[in-house]
């Protein structure tokens, strides 16, 4: 009688109350991480904080799903995005399991690193366990062109690396010991977070492996995808519950970019420009 009548009561719930089924909550990262532009924003720390705090405080959830597609970008803000996963699972006492899809290199595996478990396609491009610093040098272009450039600063650092100078031996120093504490801290965070990594083959000099090849390296625990791995974990009627990125759209960054000099036409040619870099960051990786 008391049973007949708990599920009576159920049935008056709302469905999302009356369903049983085993849940995980499912978050998708995916671009480079960083400031790509005003339009087209990359991955931060602002820009997925909610769905992070809404995947770990979701009722009923048995594990959190991380599904990473990322070839780097920005250390600090994957250093954040990091710590505030990790935060969230020793909060809430939920385990993590990192998914690649495409590509986590660089600082998209040091955001997988954040979870308790990485499984990757055995295609997927992991690693690039390292820092790098690129651009370009025109230090003869404005005398050809006639013009002359006038630079005044407060500081002898402060115009470190001025593309528009010969490079400076004491710039390139300076940038090589930032870059060695970074990737310190960087390789220190990876030995920590994988306690199994191989020590036949040395992983910290930014190469990059396929799944397949990572798996008996420690660099990833296992090869598959989330539906099938959390299936075979909580059976097949397991509750895969996508958290939507709290983010407008690009229509609505261009409305938003058109009180700004230069207008939607401009938003339109700062977004081309920062697609084609984007795209550029995963062809490094053969994407």
């Amino acid at each position: 009688m008391a049973f007949a009548l708990s599920e009576t009561l159920r049935a008056l719930l709302p469905r999302r109350f009356r369903d049983r089924r085993p849940r995980v909550a499912v978050v998708r990262l995916s671009g480079t991480i960083g400031a790509v532009s005003p339009i087209r924003p990359g991955l931060s720390i602002g820009g997925v904080a909610g769905s992070l705090e809404r995947a770990f405080g979701m009722p009923g959830a048995k594990a959190v799903a991380i599904i990473i597609n990322s070839p780097g970008g920005s250390p600090a803000q994957s250093h954040l995005i990091h710590r505030r996963i990790r935060a969230l699972a020793e909060e809430k006492r939920l385990p993590v399991v990192a998914f690649v899809e495409d590509v986590a290199a660089s600082g998209g595996y040091m955001i997988a690193c954040a979870a308790d478990e990485i499984v990757a396609d055995p295609t997927s491009i992991v690693g690039s366990i390292g820092v790098v610093s690129a651009g370009f040098g025109f230090p003869g272009l404005l005398e050809k062109l006639g013009v002359e450039r006038r630079v005044h600063t407060q500081g002898e650092a402060k115009s470190m690396l001025d593309p528009f100078r010969p490079e400076d031996p004491a710039d390139v120093e300076r940038l090589k010991r930032i870059q060695a504490d970074v990737q310190d801290l960087f390789t220190g965070l990876v030995t920590t977070r994988r306690p199994t990594l191989s020590s036949s083959e040395n992983l910290f000099t930014g190469a990059v492996w396929t799944g397949r090849q990572a798996l008996p390296l420690g660099l990833v625990d296992a090869l598959g995808d989330v539906r099938t791995t959390m299936r075979a974990r909580f059976g097949e009627k397991v509750d895969l519950r996508l958290v939507a990125e709290a983010r407008g759209g690009l229509l609505s960054r261009l409305l938003r970019r058109g009180g700004a000099p230069g207008g939607i036409g401009s938003g339109l040619a700062e977004g081309a420009v920062a697609a084609f870099e984007e795209r550029a960051a995963y062809a490094r990786f053969g994407l």
